[in-house]
């Protein structure tokens, strides 16, 4: 058989096929190739987004094992964790205040020593006057005798006793003490009020303390001149009379009398702060 310009046609648009059987239809051939085509890209697709949310997964069950003292935790999946709405959020209860307080000042030694209410530590002449000798830097004094009395007008000159008596002195209590050769006689005046010892201090112009003598201390300021020291504090008024034992006159650019009179002042000055002081503490410590 042979094949001439009459034999069967192959081509575009043409009908015909081998064997002369209908011809296949291309455009639903092209259709089906590009479906299986989307297809296979849509798979592939979907097949890495569930990777990436297994890795996702993976990653918060291994965080939650590790922040979790539940060694079941890592075996739970992830819709048994707790939500937000499970997480307990701020209270709604106020929270507590608490008002600023400012503690008490300590109490004021002079507030004890200046009435006779407050003023309750016991008072002698051992307790304001205590020990055998004192010092004051590198002076010591021996101390002879002490004594107390209430009738204040009793142990002193005329002018001072009747200014202590006018103020109602409730009692006078003495010390004495002595070096080199001149001596000092300290008295210290009770009141019931600061006012009433401040008015003996701010009044008095003449008249001493009477010296006192004994226990190795020699007769002195009985006759001649000596010297006499003012002052108060508190319900407190207190005087110093200071003088030689050999009856020598004391005279006012002698150095060595005024000093010896200066550290005895000091001294009683001292003692009634220090009883101050005692009440006070005693008072801060006690219990409210």
């Amino acid at each position: 058989m042979s094949f001439g310009q009459g034999g069967p046609q192959w081509g575009p648009g043409g009908t015909g096929g081998p064997g002369g059987g209908p011809a296949p239809d291309w455009a639903a051939l092209a259709e089906a190739a590009e479906a299986r085509t989307r297809r296979r890209k849509w798979l592939m697709i979907g097949g890495g987004a569930l990777a990436t949310v297994g890795i996702a997964a993976a990653v918060a069950i291994t965080v939650v094992s590790a922040n979790s003292d539940d060694t079941t935790a890592s075996n739970k999946p992830a819709s048994e964790l707790p939500t937000a709405a499970d997480i307990p959020g701020a209270s709604k209860d106020p929270e507590p205040s608490f008002e600023a307080t400012t503690p008490p000042p300590p109490p004021n030694p002079k507030d004890f020593i200046s009435s006779a209410k407050k003023d309750k530590a016991p008072l002698t002449p051992e307790g304001l006057f205590p020990g055998k000798s004192l010092r004051a830097g590198e002076r010591v004094y021996k101390k002879g005798p002490t004594d107390s009395t209430d009738t204040c007008a009793s142990v002193t000159q005329p002018a001072l006793g009747a200014l202590l008596t006018k103020h109602d002195c409730t009692r006078m209590i003495r010390a004495s003490y002595v070096r080199n050769g001149i001596a000092v006689t300290v008295g210290v005046a009770v009141f019931d009020t600061a006012s009433d010892a401040a008015k003996v201090k701010d009044q008095v112009k003449k008249g001493l303390v009477t010296s006192l003598s004994g226990k190795g201390v020699p007769s002195f300021c009985r006759t001649g001149v000596c010297r006499g020291t003012y002052n108060a504090y508190g319900r407190y008024a207190y005087f110093t009379t200071t003088g030689y034992t050999s009856g020598k006159n004391v005279t006012t650019s002698d150095r060595k009398a005024y000093g010896v009179g200066d550290d005895l002042a000091r001294f009683a000055f001292h003692r009634i702060n220090q009883r101050g002081e005692a009440q006070a503490s005693a008072a801060a410590n006690a219990p409210q």
